[in-house]
């Protein structure tokens, strides 16, 4: 079978791979190559919402993180290429005796929807000196989070598809099946149709890159923002989500601020350079949830797109559902993941 995928992000690249693997034939459209979009950022924080208030997208996302360590360790030995996996988890500052109380009442909760294996823990922060910044001395600690560098990821993807003889363009050839994940240009290609209420938008986001070797410690969410450190000696921080904006590939004082943030929460970052500024916007369907199955707007075609925020810890389980359903027939998508949630 012979399956196009376009938009060399990390749904479109991640879909392709499953295919690949597979058997199918494939290739891959991109005008501007894989990584221009969202995808292309620095963040890589592969977190999960928290473990109460239990539903389908929360479970699809327990399923997709606990998928994540094989997909990665797969893309590596396919490409011979470092992703910059690792679940290395995640801390989280406790601001007093609520949250604190809060925390402990999570316990139980993550020890049931996470099946057992991994764990929402209260932690001194102690145990990493300088690293986070907490009024109470205590943080969350998850054992499930993990990160991964997103242009190394994308980068081996891309490679494993070569090695598998998957062709990676700019131009479409005709023929074959068809899937478009094609991220925030997509949102508004649909928008343009005048199906009434706007499908999704693309939600500008800004990050930035330090450079401050942590060495193999958690992640951090506090005061709003990912603190991922990576592998390579970086550490990521972001990000805005910025609905109105002149322009969404420019930085501005609003990172300034989000740097200045991430200082604080972290004191290890206190003088670290800033080595790098980005901008992009990030696709967020109507429904906040990606959006799977039959294009609305192409019969004949396939679309996989919305990932907003979690597209990285998403992809391996949106791969396999994709895959299963073009290239098997095979459809697992539940009803809060297809086009019609969020074209109403």
């Amino acid at each position: 079978m012979e399956i196009v995928v376009h938009g060399a992000g990390i749904f479109g690249l991640s879909i392709a791979f499953a295919c690949a693997r597979r058997g199918a034939r494939v290739s891959v459209v991109d005008p501007n190559g894989p990584g221009a979009g969202a995808s292309g950022g620095l963040v890589g924080a592969l977190a999960p919402h928290v473990p109460e208030s239990w539903n389908t997208k929360k479970a699809l996302q327990f399923r997709s993180l606990d998928m994540a360590e094989g997909f990665w360790a797969e893309v590596a030995e396919a490409s011979g290429l470092d992703p910059g996996y690792a679940r290395l988890g995640r801390l989280q500052p406790l601001a007093d005796a609520a949250a604190v109380e809060l925390a402990r009442w999570r316990i139980e909760s993550a020890r049931e929807h996470w099946e057992g294996r991994y764990a929402w823990e209260i932690a001194s922060t102690d145990d990493w000196p300088g690293l986070l910044a907490s009024p109470t001395g205590l943080a969350v600690r998850d054992t499930l989070s993990a990160r991964v560098h997103p242009r190394r990821a994308l980068k081996a993807l891309t490679e494993a598809l070569a090695r598998r003889g998957a062709e990676i363009t700019t131009e479409a050839r005709s023929g074959g099946t068809h899937i478009h994940a094609t991220g925030a240009a997509g949102l508004a290609e649909l928008n343009r149709l005048g199906r009434g209420r706007a499908v999704g938008t693309g939600v500008k986001g800004q990050a930035a890159l330090l450079g401050c070797d942590l060495g193999p410690v958690p992640q951090l969410y506090a005061d709003g923002l990912h603190i991922v450190p990576h592998m390579d000696g970086t550490v990521a921080v972001g990000s805005t989500s910025e609905r109105d904006w002149d322009d969404p590939a420019t930085t501005d004082g609003q990172l300034d601020e989000v740097i200045a943030r991430a200082r604080a929460a972290c004191p290890a970052l206190g003088d670290a350079p800033v080595i790098e500024r980005w901008a992009g916007l990030r696709p967020r369907t109507r429904s906040r949830a990606p959006m799977l199955g039959v294009h609305p707007a192409r019969g004949d075609a396939f679309i996989a797109n919305g990932g907003f925020k979690i597209g990285f810890g998403m992809a391996p389980l949106v791969a396999e559902l994709m895959a299963d359903l073009v290239l098997d027939g095979v459809d697992r998508i539940p009803p809060e993941f297809r086009p019609e949630a969020s074209l109403g």
